[in-house]
C-alpha cells in the first residue's frame, strides 16, 4: 500500500502557512507574522514558561526560537526574566502589547479553521482530529533505534 500521508501533511503546513500569512496581511495585522502567532499562542495557554517548555509545546528547535524571541523582545511582544528558583533558567512572559494581540490571533485562526473544514461535518471534524492526534503523538514519541 503506498502511504503518502507525509506528504499531504507538508503540502497542508505550506498552503496553510502560506494562507495564514495572506490573511494576515488581508486584516493589516503586521505585529506578528505566523510563526510567530505559534508562539504566542503557547504563551497565551500558559505564561511564564521556559525556551525549553516553549520548544516542546511549538515545535520548533531552540536554536530557531532564539532568533525568533530575541526579534519578539525587541518588537514588545514578549519579555524575558530569570527564573526566580533556578537563576539558570529563563522564563518567557507576555507584554500588554501581546496580549492585546490575541483578539487578532483569534480571528485568524477562526478563518483558518473554516477554511481547513470547509464542507466537513462536526463529527468528521472530530474524528480527523483524533487522527491527527494518534499521529502526533506516534511523532513525539518516535525513538530512533
Amino acid at each position: 500500500m503506498q502511504m503518502n500521508g507525509g506528504f499531504l501533511i507538508t503540502k497542508i503546513k505550506q498552503l496553510g502557512d502560506r494562507i495564514f500569512e495572506k490573511i494576515l496581511n488581508e486584516k493589516n495585522i503586521d505585529a506578528f507574522n505566523g510563526a510567530q502567532g505559534r508562539i504566542l499562542y503557547v504563551l497565551w495557554q500558559e505564561d511564564g514558561i521556559s525556551i525549553k517548555t516553549l520548544s516542546d509545546r511549538c515545535g520548533l528547535a531552540i536554536t530557531s526560537l532564539t532568533t525568533m524571541l530575541e526579534r519578539m523582545e525587541k518588537q514588545g511582544l514578549i519579555q524575558r526574566r530569570q527564573d526566580e528558583n533556578d537563576k539558570r533558567r529563563t522564563l518567557l512572559f507576555l507584554t500588554e502589547k501581546a496580549h492585546d494581540l490575541q483578539k487578532d490571533y483569534d480571528a485568524v485562526s477562526d478563518r483558518m479553521g473554516d477554511i481547513y473544514y470547509h464542507g466537513f461535518s462536526d463529527e468528521e471534524i472530530m474524528q480527523f482530529e483524533s487522527y491527527l492526534n494518534r499521529v502526533r503523538e506516534n511523532l513525539e514519541g518516535w525513538k530512533e533505534s
